[in-house]
């Protein structure tokens, strides 16, 4: 996107983004990113742990929700602010489907110099796993 478009405004939605993430993408990720973390990948000891089972690294989802933003804007260099909190993980069963990712957007905010902000909306299994979660997009 080049400059801001004449038609956008507070409320105008990007395009919703659905995400599989399977236990071999946790060990792809681990690989990308050295985070061998074991409730990454051993059910036994993620559940005594308290979790309810193995559960994607918070970096990956985050890595996800981003990607419908720089997906939307049309350049990953847009983006120059990004932050989320963690309010649930994303637990990854271990079967051929995964786990379902959904991001939708919507600008929340027309900023100075082409600036939008948007925030995110991002769930799995119908929880809302990341709060707060919003970028800043220069749109130029």
């Amino acid at each position: 996107m080049t400059g801001r478009p004449a038609d956008l405004e507070v409320g105008s939605e990007l395009p919703e983004q659905v995400s599989r993430v399977t236990r071999a993408d946790l060990i792809r990720y681990a690989g990308a990113s050295g985070d061998f973390n074991v409730i990454h990948w051993n059910e036994r000891v993620a559940r005594e742990v308290g979790l309810p089972g193995v559960i994607a690294h918070g970096m990956l989802t985050a890595g996800l929700a981003v990607r419908a933003v720089t997906a939307w804007a049309g350049d990953p260099g847009a983006v120059v602010d990004y932050q989320v909190r963690f309010s649930r993980p994303v637990v990854v069963p271990d079967d051929e489907d995964g786990a379902e990712v959904t991001v939708r957007g919507r600008v929340a905010a027309l900023l100075d110099d082409g600036r939008v902000r948007v925030d995110l909306t991002v769930t799995s299994g119908g929880e809302k796993v990341l709060s707060l979660a919003r970028a800043v997009v220069a749109l130029r």
